[in-house]
Parts: C-alpha cells; sequence; structure tokens
C-alpha cells in the first residue's frame, strides 16, 4: 500500500510538472504580448501628441501672421527664391555686357539698438555677396556687404576667378582702410547698378518673409 501511494505521489507531482512547463509559454506569452500591446500604446499616444503640438504650432503661425508669396523680382534684379535653403539669389544685366549676381543670406546677425524711450531693440544684419563680371572668360570683382534695414555697408572688395572653391584670392585690406574718396567711388559703383539702400529695405522685407515661409516648411517637414 506503502509502495502505491508513493507511486501515485511521483506520478501526481509529474503531472504538476508537465502542467507547469506547458503553461510557462502560455504565460510567457501573455506577458510579452501585453507589454508590447502597452508599448505600442504609449508610443501611440506619445507621436499623436506630438502631431498635436506640430499641428497647433503651424496653425498659431498662419492665423497671427501668414505668409505672402515670395516677389519674383525687385527693381532690375530677378530673385530666385531657393526654398528651403538659408539663401536666395540675386541677378540682373547692366549695361551691354556686364552681368551682376548676388547671394544673400537669411539673417545671420544682429546689434543692439538703444531707442528714445531706453528700450533695446535689435537691428537685424543680412550677408550679401555681390559679383559683377563681363563674360565667364574675364575675373569677378566681388564685394563682401552687410545689409542693414535700411542702407548697405561695403565689408572686403576683391578681385578672383569664376571657380570660388579653386581660388584663394588675396582679398585685400578692410574696406574701411581704403582711401576716403575709393570708399564713395566704389559705393557709386554699387549704387549705379541697384545696390543701394532701397535694395537693402527689400531684401529685409524678403527676409521676413521667407524666415516665416521657411519655418512653416521646417514645421511641415518635421510632422511628416
Amino acid at each position: 500500500m506503502a509502495h502505491r501511494l508513493v507511486r501515485g505521489l511521483r506520478g501526481a507531482v509529474r503531472n504538476l510538472v508537465l502542467l507547469r512547463q506547458q503553461s510557462e509559454p502560455i504565460n510567457h506569452f501573455l506577458k510579452s504580448s501585453t507589454r508590447n500591446y502597452v508599448s505600442e500604446m504609449r508610443n501611440s499616444a506619445f507621436e499623436a501628441n506630438i502631431l498635436r503640438l506640430i499641428r497647433n504650432e503651424i496653425q498659431y503661425e498662419l492665423d497671427r501672421s501668414p505668409p505672402a508669396e515670395p516677389v519674383p523680382e525687385f527693381n532690375s534684379f530677378m530673385v530666385d527664391e531657393r526654398p528651403g535653403e538659408q539663401w536666395i539669389g540675386l541677378s540682373r544685366k547692366f549695361g551691354e555686357n556686364e552681368e551682376i549676381k548676388i547671394e544673400v543670406t537669411m539673417f545671420d546677425g544682429s546689434v543692439p539698438v538703444k531707442k528714445d524711450d531706453d528700450t533695446v531693440d535689435e537691428k537685424l544684419h543680412v550677408t550679401l555677396i555681390v559679383d559683377v563680371f563681363k563674360g565667364e572668360d574675364t575675373d569677378v570683382l566681388e564685394f563682401i556687404c552687410s545689409a542693414w534695414p535700411d542702407s548697405i555697408e561695403i565689408r572686403k572688395v576683391f578681385t578672383r576667378g569664376h571657380d570660388r572653391i579653386k581660388d584663394q584670392p588675396y582679398m585685400g585690406p578692410e574696406f574701411k582702410e581704403l582711401d576716403d574718396e575709393l570708399q564713395d567711388s566704389l559705393y557709386d559703383f554699387l549704387e549705379a547698378r541697384g545696390i543701394d539702400d532701397k535694395l537693402a529695405e527689400f531684401l529685409h522685407r524678403y527676409m521676413m518673409n521667407k524666415d516665416k515661409n521657411e519655418y512653416l516648411r521646417w514645421m511641415e517637414n518635421l510632422k511628416s
């Protein structure tokens, strides 16, 4: 009898072990599935929240001050908008065989300006690279300029070849170190070609609008 009891207990233990071994994969699968489901739910909620915030920001910017369509030309200059870039291009012909090409940055700096009521405002800065040349077989006369909200300031002037990457020209002294009369004549040279205070005003308005357009484009890309 004792032998049968021991044998029966051994059988019961074997059955319990087998039952446990069979249930472990099921329990593991259920736990893993639950974890994956919870993780997916959290990710989905997280992404939905990001999309909601982006959409709200886009709509806020559109409601507050919707951007205008980019202007394709100004005076005699054709404007290359270059969507998605931090630059725009300007180009025009001057005289019989002279070409002018200008690379213009978006706002790349500022200086503090004290107002009459003792508050401090920012004066935004734009960089211009002005190239003047007569055909591809001639050197380029290049001006590095600052465009402030209502004025153009020449910083450098030098000559180079057409390949900006390969050319390493001597860039000369700082513009302000040149003879005053020479400085004035070079400003006159640019003004005769439409590179003047009115162009500076136009570029600041244009870049204000481009800044808004590029921000909205960036938000749309982020959303997608």
